[in-house]
């Protein structure tokens, strides 16, 4: 059985490349020097979303279970939520 913290990475990864392509593609698409070289940068943001996606995930998956988030966490804070 696969664990929950790789369920909640693989689930919340899906958002984080979704989210990692539409700022990369945004960018090269907004800025007029990048737009010249679209179609050879969207490629490279595509490839990038998905090989960055897996590890800031990794980071996400754990502050997403209940059990981590307790009365003292919420009033101390983290490097995230400030």
């Amino acid at each position: 059985m696969t664990k929950t913290n790789i369920w909640l990475a693989i689930m919340c990864g899906m958002m984080v490349n979704a989210v990692l392509f539409g700022v990369g593609t945004i960018t090269v698409l907004t800025v007029p020097a990048l737009t010249e070289h679209a179609k050879y940068l969207i490629p490279a943001v595509v490839v990038l979303s998905f090989a960055l996606s897996p590890f800031i995930s990794w980071l996400i998956a754990p502050r997403m279970r209940l059990r981590n988030w307790g009365k003292e966490e919420w009033q101390r804070g983290d490097m995230i939520s400030g």
